[in-house]
């Protein structure tokens, strides 16, 4: 449903982006090799997630298949959509504050995504390959597909994933709009409910006005908001990625069948920054 115009979209957007400079000094070969591994890792193990969440909600809910099928979709769209950003938003902040700790595993499956020294439109693609099994939102579009919401769910994901390509975007029109006399704080208001480029590439960076330690929402701020961890930047962060050398490509991907620590030690160390 529209997903279509989406990936389009994604490669227009990193076409603007080549053109645009903004991908000079990234093709280094542990970049090149995490982002392709992540595409080719993905394109088998979220289909195998795929058919693993439809076979657990089968067994789980056999009497209940097509139960909300009449459910209205101004009604369906809002529940399966603000029930993908709840259940991620907890996810992500368990998987971050996991780091370094005794489930720190969890933060591993998710590290791949902010491992790179940078953020753009190739960072969505950037996944360990096991991360598609445990991150809450695929579950909550098979149950509530499963129950008859499909047409929601088709939405609330094509919604999610078009957002997720302007807040990972290089080109940080927010910046301008935030410090803006006039509309500046209307601005630094709304981005208390929705995300902002300069919320998600905070979230990416560390240092000044950066920290992965905070600013978990894809789409709806509102929960960081809520829950005490959001944090609207001034400008862009000091550095993007986590402090420390990058680890080595293999294990970022395929973690946690493949390990390989870096020259200087642990590279799962908590940021503290």
């Amino acid at each position: 449903m529209g997903l279509q115009y989406v990936y389009l979209a994604t490669l227009l957007i990193i076409f603007i982006e080549f053109v645009a400079g903004r991908y000079r000094g990234l093709f280094t070969r542990t970049n090149i090799l995490s982002t392709v591994g992540s595409v080719v890792g993905n394109s088998a193990s979220r289909p195998l997630a795929g058919i693993l969440i439809a076979t657990v909600t089968g067994w789980l809910l056999p009497s209940y298949q097509g139960s909300l099928a009449s459910t209205p979709l101004y009604i369906a769209f809002p529940l399966v959509f603000v029930l993908c950003e709840f259940s991620f938003y907890w996810v992500h902040r368990w998987s971050h504050e996991a780091k370094g700790g005794r489930h720190d595993w969890f933060w591993n499956l998710h590290r791949t995504h902010h491992s790179g020294k940078y953020i753009n439109v190739f960072v969505t693609v950037r996944q360990n390959v096991f991360w598609a099994f445990v991150v809450p939102i695929p579950w909550v579009l098979g149950i509530a597909t499963y129950l008859g919401m499909a047409e929601g769910a088709s939405l609330a994901i094509l919604t999610i994933y078009s957002w997720n390509l302007i807040t990972h975007a290089d080109f940080r029109w927010d910046d301008v709009v935030r410090h803006h006399a006039g509309i500046g704080p209307v601005f630094r208001a709304l981005e208390h409910i929705l995300v902002s480029p300069g919320i998600h590439h905070s979230h990416h960076g560390y240092g000044r006005d950066g920290g992965n330690f905070r600013n978990y929402a894809v789409t709806l701020s509102v929960f960081d908001w809520m829950f005490g961890t959001l944090h609207i930047p001034k400008g862009r962060p000091w550095r993007y990625g986590v402090p420390g050398p990058e680890p080595y490509w293999a294990e970022d991907v395929f973690f946690p069948i493949i390990r390989k620590p870096t020259a200087s030690g642990n590279s799962r160390s908590p940021d503290n920054s």
